[in-house]
This record gives structure tokens, sequence and C-alpha cells, in this order.
């Protein structure tokens, strides 16, 4: 796995989407969809970004929302390097950073022009970015087939013609047409089989250690993330409630969802499949989240105080961070212990 430098090259700050909903007398009902409810984020060079969560999370519009494929709301901060705020800029001024940060869909059947072919589809990016033409633009499409694993010679062939597994290569090579920074693999795998899906993840490593690409790959899948990334953050009704290392979220993880979610992967080891407690209940609805803290009405260690108050992401150290009322007072409880002990 690729070693990442620490420098963050994206920024996300407050990033919020509410959905209005429609209802009531003549369409005036004020009800909205809390799909990303401020989110906080950094992704760093060379870095994949596990995002992990039940569907209905937000996950995925999360990282729709940092492509500006759907308008982030006022107040949201998105910005790659010494960008300005992405979120603020309109379609044209986005053309530039849209290069920079490209996107690889969940469908590789539906993500593909049925009507083009593999050569117009990958070849697209490069006439609009205007990175090649002619003879130039159809050997670069070559390479890139060639790059993911595919015969170059069938670069006349349309997407029915290939298979589910290569079909994501296309959509793989198409996301590298323009030589980007950063790439949101939005569940990339979760529509192959087991057996392509360890292919096309070992082949985002290569591309990754071969091109230095940062990935944020977005899953509920948490033994692929387990995999592929190098820090991890977990995210609840919109929300990121847990943040940190592939090892802190795997080995010490402290968010009583976060340990439900790992302990609902299935054991190939029949002898701890009875020892598992799985997560109870539904997603609460997004339009009339829980009071306090979102996850206390499923939550087993669940105190009076966490339906009150609404706990944020706080440090746990080395940059381990939780957004729960139990694991701030046990840092208390011993930060007063420890000051006990000095006095």
């Amino acid at each position: 796995m690729t070693e990442t430098n620490g420098q963050p090259i994206l920024r996300v700050s407050h990033l919020k989407k509410h959905f209005p909903l429609k209802g009531g007398l003549f369409g005036r009902s004020k009800l909205t969809v809390k799909a990303v409810d401020g989110v906080d984020l950094e992704l760093r060079e060379h870095e994949t970004l596990g995002l992990v969560g039940e569907s209905g999370c937000g996950k995925t519009t999360a990282g729709r929302l940092i492509l500006q494929l759907i308008k982030p709301d006022p107040g949201s901060d998105i910005r790659h390097r010494n960008s300005p705020n992405l979120a603020t800029l309109s379609p044209r001024q986005m053309l530039p950073y849209r290069r920079q940060m490209q996107m690889i869909f969940q469908d590789p059947y539906s993500s593909l022009n049925p009507r083009m072919t593999v050569g117009s589809i990958i070849g697209e990016a490069l006439t609009i970015h205007r990175l090649a033409k002619g003879q130039a633009k159809w050997d670069r499409v070559q390479e890139l087939l060639k790059a993911v694993g595919l015969n170059p010679a069938h670069v006349k062939r349309f997407p029915h013609e290939f298979s589910g597994g290569q079909r994501q290569r296309i959509g793989v090579a198409r996301a590298l047409a323009v030589e980007p920074e950063i790439i949101i693999c939005d569940e990339p795998v979760s529509a192959l089989d087991v057996s392509i899906q360890a292919q096309i993840i070992n082949l985002l490593q290569e591309l990754q250690n071969r091109f230095g690409l940062s990935f944020i790959f977005v899953a509920h899948d948490l033994a692929v993330v387990g995999h592929i990334s190098h820090r991890v953050a977990v995210m609840y009704l919109g929300r990121i409630v847990e943040l940190g290392s592939k090892e802190q979220i795997f080995e010490d993880p402290k968010h009583p969802y976060t340990r439900l979610l790992l302990q609902a992967v299935p054991q190939p080891d029949p002898s701890k499949r009875g020892k598992r407690k799985l997560l109870e209940g539904d997603v609460p609805s997004p339009v009339n989240p829980p009071s306090g803290c979102h996850f206390h009405p499923r939550c087993p260690e669940a105190k009076p105080e966490c339906a009150q108050i609404d706990p944020v992401l706080a440090d746990e150290g080395a940059g381990h961070q939780v957004a729960c009322l139990l694991c701030q007072a046990s840092r208390e409880k011993s930060e007063a212990r420890f000051a006990g002990a000095e006095s």
C-alpha cells in the first residue's frame, strides 16, 4: 500500500445538503431530508480514505457533493489545494477543477453510454479538456485500456459487449483519462462477483502506486474498506461519528455504532458467530432525526443524556476522532484522575 505524506490536498468543511420535500396544501410543506448534515474531512496525498456506513447514511451523496454533481447548501466549504471554495463556483468555473477530481460510479453499466463505443466514452474527456485530438487521442485511449487490463484492440466495441468487471475497468480508464489527483470511488465493487471484486481492488491499488492517486472509497463492505484504506470515516444519518486510521477503527473502535458495524461483518470461524452483537432496528428517517445523539435509539449503551445532548467530533488522541458522549465522559474521568494523582 502506498505511504501517504500527510499533506492534505482536499479539505471539506460544514458540507450540507438538505432536500426539501413537497407536500401539504399547495406543496408548501417545510419538511426536508437532511441527507448530509455537516461533514468535515480531509484527504491527503496518495491516501485512500474509506467512507462507510449503512445504506441511507449519506455517504454517496457526500461524494457527489464534493464533485459538484449535486450542488451543496450555502455554508459548505470544499477546497482542492489552494483553490477557492468549489461550492460557490459556477459550472464553467468548475471545469478546470473537474480535471483534478473524477469519479468511478457504482453501476458499471448504467454509467456508460450504451450508444457510444468504449473509445468514444474514454476519449470524450480528452476532447472536453482539450488534452488530445486525432491520432494522439486514440493512442491515449488504447494506452488507458491497456493500463486497466483490457485489450486495446477492443476500442470500437460497445459496453454491452463486455462483462461487469470489464465495464468497471472501462469506468476506471475513463476516470484516469484526464490524469486526476483525486478519484471518488462510489461503491465500485458492490455490483460485482466476489472474485471480480478482488481484481478491481488490486487494480485500484496498483494504479494508486503508479500514478500517485488519492481515493475517497465509499463502501458499506468493511472487509473491503479494511483492505484498501489508510484512514476510515464512519457515517451515520448524514454525519461522521468516528474518524481515524484503519488500525484505530478496526482494532480499537470507540463509537458503539462502529463496534456494531464491525461485529456484523460475517465471520468465517463458526465458534465466533454466536458471540456477535448485531445492529438492531432501522436507520431513523433523515426527515425527522432523533434528538441529541442520532444513534441513541439503537445504541445498547445509551444514557439518558444521549437523548438530550448532540455530541461533536472530539479528538481521542493520535487523530482518532469520535462523536460520542460516552467516550467524552470516559476521557474526562481519566483526565480528572490523572490531575488528582499529580496534585
